[in-house]
Protein backbone atom coordinates (compact mmCIF):
# COMPACT_ATOMS: atom_id res chain seq x y z
CA UNK A 1 0.00 0.00 0.00
CA UNK A 2 1.67 3.45 -0.54
CA UNK A 3 0.51 6.86 0.35
CA UNK A 4 0.44 10.13 -0.98
CA UNK A 5 0.32 13.62 1.24
CA UNK A 6 -0.55 16.86 0.94
CA UNK A 7 -0.57 19.09 3.97
CA UNK A 8 -3.06 21.96 4.41
CA UNK A 9 -1.69 25.38 5.88
CA UNK A 10 -1.66 28.69 6.75
CA UNK A 11 1.43 31.40 6.04
CA UNK A 12 0.16 32.77 9.57
CA UNK A 13 -0.09 29.83 11.73
CA UNK A 14 2.82 28.57 13.82
CA UNK A 15 1.54 25.29 14.48
CA UNK A 16 1.26 24.60 10.69
CA UNK A 17 5.62 26.11 10.75
CA UNK A 18 5.56 23.81 13.11
CA UNK A 19 4.69 20.73 11.53
CA UNK A 20 6.58 21.53 8.33
CA UNK A 21 9.74 22.12 10.08
CA UNK A 22 9.55 18.51 11.88
CA UNK A 23 8.49 16.94 8.13
CA UNK A 24 11.74 19.06 7.35
CA UNK A 25 13.49 17.35 9.75
CA UNK A 26 12.70 13.90 8.54
CA UNK A 27 13.89 14.64 5.27
CA UNK A 28 10.11 14.64 3.78
CA UNK A 29 9.05 16.92 0.90
CA UNK A 30 5.13 17.77 1.68
CA UNK A 31 3.55 18.79 -1.24
CA UNK A 32 1.82 22.17 0.88
CA UNK A 33 -1.93 23.77 0.20
CA UNK A 34 -2.39 27.40 1.42
CA UNK A 35 -5.59 27.68 1.97
CA UNK A 36 -5.48 31.47 2.13
CA UNK A 37 -3.72 32.06 -1.34
CA UNK A 38 -5.26 28.95 -3.13
CA UNK A 39 -9.15 29.23 -2.82
CA UNK A 40 -9.37 25.99 -4.34
CA UNK A 41 -6.94 24.88 -1.72
CA UNK A 42 -9.72 25.98 0.44
CA UNK A 43 -13.22 24.25 -1.11
CA UNK A 44 -11.40 21.05 -1.02
CA UNK A 45 -10.24 21.08 2.60
CA UNK A 46 -13.97 22.19 3.85
CA UNK A 47 -15.29 19.73 1.32
CA UNK A 48 -12.80 16.88 2.19
CA UNK A 49 -12.28 17.29 5.64
CA UNK A 50 -15.19 18.89 7.19
CA UNK A 51 -13.47 21.91 8.53
CA UNK A 52 -11.24 24.87 7.75
CA UNK A 53 -8.52 24.14 10.58
CA UNK A 54 -5.00 23.90 9.37
CA UNK A 55 -2.69 22.23 9.68
CA UNK A 56 -4.39 19.29 7.82
CA UNK A 57 -2.65 16.34 6.29
CA UNK A 58 -4.33 14.84 3.53
CA UNK A 59 -3.46 11.23 3.20
CA UNK A 60 -4.14 9.18 0.32
CA UNK A 61 -3.84 5.43 -0.06
CA UNK A 62 -3.56 3.72 -3.06
CA UNK A 63 -4.81 -0.45 -1.94
CA UNK A 64 -6.63 -3.22 -3.45
CA UNK A 65 -9.69 -1.96 -3.15
CA UNK A 66 -9.23 1.66 -4.52
CA UNK A 67 -8.18 5.07 -3.01
CA UNK A 68 -9.15 5.89 0.40
CA UNK A 69 -8.64 9.21 1.43
CA UNK A 70 -8.00 10.34 5.50
CA UNK A 71 -8.08 13.67 6.64
CA UNK A 72 -5.46 14.14 9.93
CA UNK A 73 -6.23 17.32 11.78
CA UNK A 74 -3.68 18.23 14.80
CA UNK A 75 0.15 19.46 14.40
CA UNK A 76 0.99 16.85 17.62
CA UNK A 77 -1.02 14.07 16.03
CA UNK A 78 -0.05 14.76 12.43
CA UNK A 79 3.51 14.67 13.57
CA UNK A 80 3.10 11.77 15.62
CA UNK A 81 1.79 9.85 12.32
CA UNK A 82 4.72 10.86 9.76
CA UNK A 83 7.23 10.11 12.77
CA UNK A 84 6.22 6.52 13.44
CA UNK A 85 7.38 5.57 9.95
CA UNK A 86 3.80 4.58 9.17
CA UNK A 87 4.25 7.79 6.42
CA UNK A 88 7.11 6.04 5.02
CA UNK A 89 5.79 2.39 4.64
Amino acid sequence: MSEQYQLYKSDTCGFCFRVRAYAEQLGMDLPLRDINSDPEAFRELLQGGGRSMVPCLRIERAGEAGAEVQWMYESMDIMRYLGSGAASA
